[in-house]
């Protein structure tokens, strides 16, 4: 478990100078978009693509969260969401209808925990250099709030969902790998399903609504579980999307299942991962 206590982080550096500083690399990305096209398993190149396009903003975004009084609230409490977020006897609790219930529901129904994600992501990771600073708790946070993006804005675990999450991300946390992968799994959608199905149009409302949303990870999540779920997503600024289940309809009607579009599961999920290196 990465779990530092708020006592313990509040000793650390705000930022740890020996972090380094990420390079702008299309050329790697691509190369390493084709090798998760031939194998959509292949996570660790979701990786590589954050890793060539990272967000040059994220360090100052981070540090002016951490640095105000909201922020430094927000950490002491809420250290480490995921033991929130997988306490589902504790969030089954809080009244029917309110987020924390349809959070359950869609955990439950897609065999997800918040917990899972972490071991995953320290899979990827375990070779790489370590970082002790406050910051980290705002990388952690971006992995750690994926799965309630979905909730929240209705886009489910097939491809195109995905592709339009990661297109709603980029607008409050704008890493170019977010776009890169969205557009191209999107391109590559059509490509493989000829169909007249909005896909391109699905992946650039995401990003639209995505500027409506302040940052997610920097929401107090426990004062957002026990609301119902559209007083939150009225707070937020998230309003339904249209041309994700257009396609989705589409789709259907020419006998094609959206959730195995591209015969393996989706290409673009374990971004939430990459966010966090």
């Amino acid at each position: 478990m990465n779990a530092i206590p708020f006592a313990i982080q509040a000793e650390l550096p705000l930022y740890d100078e020996n972090r380094p500083v990420l390079r702008t690399r299309p050329a790697k990305a691509y190369r390493h978009f084709r090798q998760l096209l031939k194998d959509k398993e292949r996570t660790e190149e979701v990786f590589r693509i954050f890793e060539a396009l990272p967000w040059n903003g994220m360090r100052n975004a981070g540090l002016r969260f951490l640095t105000s009084e909201r922020g430094r609230a927000i950490v002491a409490r809420e250290p480490y969401l995921p033991a929130v977020l997988d306490d589902h006897a504790a969030l089954r609790r809080m009244p029917a209808g309110s987020l924390a219930h349809a959070y359950c529901d869609f955990m439950e129904r897609e065999g997800l925990t918040a917990q899972g994600l972490v071991d995953e992501f320290a899979l990827f990771a375990k070779d790489k250099p370590k970082f002790h600073d406050q910051f980290d708790w705002y990388l952690n946070r971006a992995r750690d709030v994926h799965d309630m993006l979905h909730v929240l804005t209705g886009y489910g675990r097939d491809s195109l969902g995905e592709a339009c999450v990661l297109a709603f991300t980029y607008s409050q946390q704008p890493s170019p790998a977010h776009l890169f992968i969205g557009y191209l799994a999107a391109l590559n959608m059509k490509k493989t399903v000829k169909s007249s199905a909005p896909v391109l149009r699905a992946v650039r409302e995401g990003q639209r609504l995505g500027k409506a949303c302040p940052r997610l990870l920097e929401q107090s999540i426990t004062e957002l579980l026990p609301l119902p779920i559209d007083e939150v997503r009225r707070r937020l600024n998230i309003t339904p999307a249209q041309n994700y289940h257009a396609a989705h309809a589409e789709w259907r009607r020419i006998g094609v299942n959206p959730y195995d579009l591209l015969g393996k599961a989706p290409i673009v999920r374990d971004h939430a991962l990459a966010q966090a290196a």
